[in-house]
């Protein structure tokens, strides 16, 4: 029970972690006036949520199934508040995650390529992920 515990939240604390870096570098990556550097911070806020964000989600819920299995939650009638709560945050938050990567993806490249200094679309992606950052916060 410890180990999967252990994957549980060690893979929470890198969600948490790739969301705050990605919220930061996307949010700072607004108020660059050169194309150059709005670019270059929002391709980073895009490998944040890819490279960080989304495995440390891959790794939470593997974990809190897990746990979930172990414990025997399945074999219980009624499961607690608590529980549902963390079923709900963790789906949810994983489909905002992987609209943001996708959205952080697509905004990156087309400032790339028209050397513009806002995308729309990053932007929709820093919202979702402090959405996600919000929910993950509050449900801990």
């Amino acid at each position: 029970m410890e180990l999967s515990l252990l994957v549980h939240i060690l893979g929470a604390s890198i969600l948490v972690g790739g969301l705050i870096t990605a919220f930061t570098l996307q949010v700072v990556g607004w108020s660059r006036e050169t194309p150059a550097g709005a670019s270059q911070l929002a391709r980073l806020g895009f490998f944040a949520l890819l490279c960080l964000a989304l495995p440390g989600w891959i790794l939470m819920r593997a974990g809190a199934e897990w746990v979930w299995t172990e414990a025997g939650w399945a074999d219980v009638e009624s499961e607690p508040t608590w529980l549902g709560i963390g079923w709900i945050t963790g789906d949810l938050g994983g489909l905002f995650i992987l609209v943001s990567v996708i959205l952080a993806g697509v905004g990156a490249r087309r400032l790339r390529r028209n050397e513009g200094t806002t995308s729309t679309l990053v932007r929709i992606a820093t919202v979702l992920t402090a959405i996600a950052l919000i929910a993950y916060v509050v449900t801990v």
